[in-house]
């Protein structure tokens, strides 16, 4: 009789324990749930997911598109839009590590401002409301010939980029650059570029100095990737090996471009230019792009070489940008003689295309320094933005712009050459 109840006791013992080993186990397993999720997501190909079956019903849906007559011309209008923005010719030139697409707009015989955007943009998705707005183009266009430079394969209706083809590095990009300036014959120029395009700017910065005229950077990157961005960047490298430019990419990247008001959210409607910004990224070549995210999340910390430079440099970030550390860390490493920062409130990294206008004032400025934005009073020419007439004097005040300005020297006013 001992021995049978003993037996009994063991058994439910055992039980008991067994009972609380599978719900500890349970426990563990959701807590990793969510962590499970994401990575299996982005790193294996045959996981079914929702997003798998709603690029299938996408698809599908272009498989019966093709089968019904083209639309009308009308509804192209956004195309012939960017073409009419370009006025000029589009170059491909052959470099040391593939074709690169160049557009040129304005006179050659001005000198060249070059810019290059962020990853998975192109001028027109990057620069567009900078140049659309007025009394920007109007002083860019004065003082400059544009050279719109994309990366590769990132240009208007780019092809795949054959995948035996070897990746770029930051440094190629920045050597491309080089041979660019080159072709066309320039002299030293004008740089404009937003994060990682900003980053290529500087890079080539460091490497040709005597290139450079000067630099105006939007969200700039200096140093190598935290381990933040890196993981970050790898997510999306993985969804776009596994599942191309999907819905959860481009929110990653549209949470790397713009601030969170213009996102929107429940309550508010996302705004147009990030509805623009998500129609245009339909069109981005998944190996493309992850050609040029590999390039930027293995770049260098070039913060040592940032000291040499001595080119006059503006630097625009928004505060609420994820590269706003970043570009706090790049103006205090540049000669402050030479460097003036503008802080953007309420914006994101592309201020080109969320707050334009906040570059209006702090560019004609900066440019003055060169002499190369005379005022013209002739009546068949663009205003000029310095004018009273087109600025009221309390718009010239940060506050009603904005803005946190910490501007030049004055002895930065001699040229520097």
């Amino acid at each position: 009789m001992v021995n049978r109840r003993f037996n009994v006791n063991v058994s439910m013992s055992l039980r008991k324990s067994h009972i609380e080993e599978r719900e500890t186990n349970d426990r563990f397993a959701s807590s990793l749930s969510f962590y499970f999720y994401i990575c299996v997501c982005v790193t294996h190909p045959n996981f079914d997911t929702t997003q798998q079956q709603e690029e299938q019903e996408e698809e599908e849906r272009k498989d019966r598109a093709e089968l019904q007559p083209p639309p009308p011309m009308a509804e192209s209008v956004s195309v012939d839009m960017e073409m009419i923005f370009l006025g000029g010719k589009e170059h491909h030139i052959q470099t040391g590590c593939g074709s690169v697409s160049v557009i040129v707009y304005g006179d050659p015989m001005k000198p060249a401002l070059i810019t290059y955007p962020d990853i998975a943009l192109n001028y027109v998705s990057c620069f567009q409301g900078l140049f659309f707005c007025p009394e920007a183009a109007s002083l860019l266009l004065h003082n400059f010939c544009i050279y719109h430079i994309s990366p590769p394969g990132h240009e208007l209706g780019a092809a795949t980029i054959c995948s035996d083809d070897p990746e770029p590095s930051a440094e190629d990009l920045a050597d491309q650059i080089i041979e660019i300036l080159n072709y066309f014959r320039l002299g030293a120029v004008m740089c404009m570029g937003v994060s990682a395009g900003a980053y290529i700017l500087s890079l080539f910065a460091t490497k040709y100095r005597e290139r450079v005229l000067g630099l105006i950077l939007v969200s700039p990157l200096c140093k190598a990737p935290s381990w933040t961005e890196w993981f970050y960047n790898k997510v999306m490298s993985n969804l776009l090996d596994f599942y191309g430019v999907c819905g959860l990419l481009k929110e990653c990247l549209l949470q790397r471009y713009f601030s969170k008001e213009v996102r929107g959210d429940a309550e508010f409607p996302e705004s147009e230019i990030v509805q623009a910004c998500r129609t245009l990224l339909d069109e981005r070549k998944s190996i493309n792009v992850l050609r040029y995210l590999h390039a930027i999340n293995e770049r260098p910390d070039i913060t040592d070489r940032l000291k040499r430079l001595k080119c006059r440099t503006l630097i625009f970030v928004g505060d609420s940008s994820p590269f706003h550390s970043e570009a706090l860390h790049m103006t205090s490493k540049l000669d402050r003689r030479y460097t003036a920062l503008v802080e953007v409130q309420g914006c994101g990294s592309m201020v080109t295309e969320e707050q334009p206008l906040a570059m209006l004032v702090p560019m004609e400025y900066f440019l003055m320094g060169y002499g190369l934005y005379r005022p013209c009073h002739l009546s068949g020419s663009p205003r000029s933005p310095l004018s009273p007439s087109c600025i009221s004097p309390e718009l010239l005040s940060p506050e009603s712009m904005g803005l946190k300005l910490k501007p030049i020297k004055t002895r930065v006013s001699r040229q520097v050459r």
